[in-house]
């Protein structure tokens, strides 16, 4: 075997195309592009355009709402907890809040709060501070001795007034 007599197989390199070189390239003058049009010109961008015809994205119904500053709580599982007390993270004896899951590494920042939520067992008493709580959750620690205190959040009386009365005039409508 000699270098100059190594080469490819046949037909694993293929030739591009150049477009635009001449009359015998068999892609000269229009390059492939037809006549006029937005399709010829550069920057060109039709995407979800069909020709006038209504386009889908706009014959179905819109779906769904996203809340605006919707809130963002960081979700910890019991058995996570769990894990971070028999590690010697967190101390048991010590009221657990966002505080101290952040001075422990569990949780990485603050967000809006924290939810504690019922995966996984927990073995040990624990008082936990947190923003919500699922129901699973409370029970799991109040079976283990400890105790779940939920920060309460500020409503307004303005809008309790609203939701009474919104709630008063679905009642009507039913």
């Amino acid at each position: 075997m000699r270098l100059n007599g190594i080469t490819d197989n046949a037909g694993a390199r293929k030739k591009r195309v150049r477009i635009g070189r001449g009359i015998g390239s068999g892609a000269g003058k229009m390059g492939g592009r037809g006549h006029k049009g937005a399709t010829s010109r550069s920057g060109v961008s039709i995407g979800g355009f069909e020709g006038g015809q209504m386009p889908l994205y706009r014959r179905l119904p819109k779906r769904g709402f996203n809340k605006w500053r919707r809130k963002d709580y960081n979700e910890i599982n019991l058995g996570t907890l769990q894990t971070a007390i028999d590690a010697g993270r967190l101390d048991k004896s010590q009221p657990i809040d966002l505080a101290a899951l952040i001075a422990a590494g569990v949780v990485r920042r603050p967000k809006d709060g924290l939810r504690l939520l019922g995966n996984g067992e927990l073995s040990v008493p624990v008082n936990v501070t947190v923003n919500h709580a699922s129901a699973a959750a409370k029970a799991a620690i109040e079976a283990a001795g400890g105790s779940v205190s939920v920060i309460e959040v500020k409503v307004l009386e303005a809008d309790v007034a609203k939701a009474e009365k919104s709630a008063a005039k679905k009642k009507a409508k039913a």
